[in-house]
C-alpha cells in the first residue's frame, strides 16, 4: 500500500518526443477541416468569400482543445507510468462528407503497460479530462444559443439529449417552452461532440478507454462485459442507426472485443483507482445519448 501511495508524490517529468512531420501535417489538416466545417455551420461561403472561413473559429477551437485534451490526458499518464506514447494523431475529415471536420485523434502506445493501476490510469485520464473541458464549453456555447420555435426549424439536424445535457439546458434556460428548442451554438455543438466522444470512448470493449478501465477492474470478467456491450447495440440500433455503425466500425478496428492481457495484474487496484473507475461509468451514464443523431 505504501508503494501505491508514493507513486502519487513523485515529480513526473513529461519526455516530449521528437514532433514528426505527420504530426504537423495532420494537425494543420483538422485545422483547417474543422474550420471550414464550423464556417459552413455559420452559413459562410468559403468560395466566393475565403475569408469568411475563420468564421469556423469558435467551433474548431473549442472541439480541438476538447479532443486535445482527452488525448494528453492518455500522454500525460503514460509518461508518469513509464510507457512510451507518441504525441496526439489528429485526423481530418472533409466536412462535406463528416458534417464536423474531424474523426478524431489517438496516441499510440509503444510499449507494454505493466500493471492494473498504470492501465486504469492512463485509460480514464483522456474521458476525464476531455469531459472537464467539454461540459463549462456546452454551458459557455448553450447560453449564448439562440431559442427557435419547433415549427420554424424545418431541416435542421436535430440532435439526442443525454441526461447532463438535459440538465444543462434547463440551467441555462429555465423559461424554454415545450414548443421551443435550442439552435446550438457552434461552442455549444463541439461541447455535444465533446459529451458525445466522451461517452463512446468510455464503451467497455476491447482497447477503447472503457475497455482498459473495465479489464483493470475486473479482469477476465471485461470479455463478458464487452460481449454484452456489444449485443446491447443491436436493440438501440433500432432506436437509431448510429449505433449500428459504431458496432461495425469498433469490430472492424478491434477485431476482437476482449482485452489483451496485461502483466503483473495480481497486483490489485487501490480504493483510489476504483472510485476513478466508477467516477469514469458515472460519466459514461451522464452522457450516454439513445439517440445521438436524429434524420
Amino acid at each position: 500500500m505504501q508503494e501505491i501511495e508514493s507513486d502519487y508524490s513523485k515529480d513526473i517529468i513529461l519526455r516530449i518526443p521528437k514532433i514528426s512531420k505527420v504530426h504537423i501535417l495532420l494537425f494543420v489538416l483538422t485545422v483547417f477541416s474543422t474550420l471550414l466545417a464550423g464556417a459552413l455551420m455559420q452559413g459562410a461561403n468559403v468560395i466566393s468569400n475565403p475569408i469568411s472561413i475563420f468564421k469556423g473559429i469558435p467551433f474548431s477551437l473549442t472541439l480541438l482543445l476538447i479532443l486535445g485534451t482527452h488525448e494528453f490526458g492518455h500522454y500525460y499518464y503514460a509518461q508518469k507510468h513509464n510507457v512510451e506514447a507518441s504525441l496526439p494523431y489528429f485526423i481530418p475529415a472533409p466536412p462535406f462528407i463528416f458534417l464536423i471536420g474531424t474523426f478524431g485523434a489517438f496516441i499510440q502506445i509503444k510499449s507494454a503497460i505493466k500493471n492494473r493501476e498504470a492501465l486504469l490510469q492512463i485509460g480514464a485520464a483522456g474521458p476525464i479530462a476531455g469531459f472537464v473541458v467539454a461540459v463549462p464549453s456546452l454551458i459557455f456555447g448553450l447560453n449564448i444559443s439562440e431559442v427557435y420555435e419547433k415549427n420554424d426549424m424545418q431541416n435542421a439536424l436535430l440532435l439526442g439529449d443525454s441526461i447532463l445535457m438535459k440538465f444543462l439546458i434547463w440551467l441555462t434556460h429555465p423559461n424554454l417552452l415545450e414548443t421551443q428548442d435550442l439552435m446550438l451554438h457552434p461552442v455549444a455543438f463541439a461541447g455535444w461532440i465533446g459529451l458525445l466522444v466522451t461517452m463512446l470512448n468510455l464503451l467497455p470493449i476491447g482497447q477503447l478507454d472503457g475497455g482498459h478501465i473495465a479489464y483493470a477492474m475486473f479482469g477476465k470478467k471485461q470479455q463478458w462485459i464487452a460481449r454484452t456491450s456489444l449485443i446491447a447495440l443491436i436493440p438501440l440500433s433500432f432506436i437509431s442507426l448510429n449505433w449500428l455503425v459504431w458496432g461495425l466500425l469498433i469490430l472492424f478496428l478491434m477485431r476482437s472485443a476482449q482485452h489483451p492481457p496485461i502483466e503483473d495484474f495480481d497486483i490489485p487496484l487501490s480504493k483510489q483507482n476504483s472510485r476513478i473507475g466508477y467516477i469514469c461509468f458515472i460519466i459514461f451514464i451522464l452522457c450516454f445519448i439513445p439517440a445521438p443523431i436524429k434524420f
